[in-house]
């Protein structure tokens, strides 16, 4: 059981991601029998948005601010002042994504293109750090190099779909 939940808290993006899918899966359930392409696009959307951004980056701010050198060791570095930038910039996504749970598609916007523009950025740092340092530690190589892959990709067709579905009603209501 300790391995299995240092492996939740190890992967945290991973771990919150799917804890998201859950809650989208018991909404899309609970909802069956009136499920529509827009109903199922906000839910998976929204609880991405709580989950895989809010309460992770907010986790992430925790681990960087209050276990800096946990943290530090655990993606292969020095400690340094430089976990309280990044821990204050997670809490700020985080507290970001938390309001994103809302249907608010600027919010949405400036979430996806804000975490994607740093998580890409981590990634490039960390892909750096595996080339010239060869630095594997989990943080660097693992689950926290894929998800900063991958969750700005999840995070825009999410945006692009929603964006679709909201203009397509939008246009059958001027037609009526």
């Amino acid at each position: 059981m300790e391995q299995f939940i240092r492996y939740i808290l190890s992967n945290f993006t991973l771990s919150f991601f799917v804890v998201g899918l859950i809650f989208s899966a018991f909404a899309l359930y609970r909802n069956r029998h009136r499920l529509t392409k827009s109903f199922v696009i906000e839910s998976i959307f929204k609880y991405y948005c709580f989950w895989a951004h809010g309460v992770s980056w907010i986790y992430n701010a925790v681990m960087h601010t209050v276990f800096h050198t946990s943290a530090a060791e655990f993606i292969g570095w020095e400690d340094s002042p430089f976990q309280l930038e990044v821990g204050f910039a997670s809490l700020g996504f985080g507290l970001i994504g938390l309001l994103a749970l809302k249907k608010d598609f600027s919010l949405r916007l400036a979430l996806v293109i804000g975490t994607s523009a740093f998580l890409w950025g981590a990634a490039g740092g960390h892909i750096y750090e595996i080339i010239a340092k060869e630095n594997f530690a989990p943080g660097n190589a693992g689950i926290m190099l894929w998800s900063g892959l991958l969750m700005p990709v999840i995070g825009i067709v999410l945006l692009v779909l929603s964006y679709q579905v909201d203009k397509k009603q939008e246009s059958l209501l001027y037609e009526k």
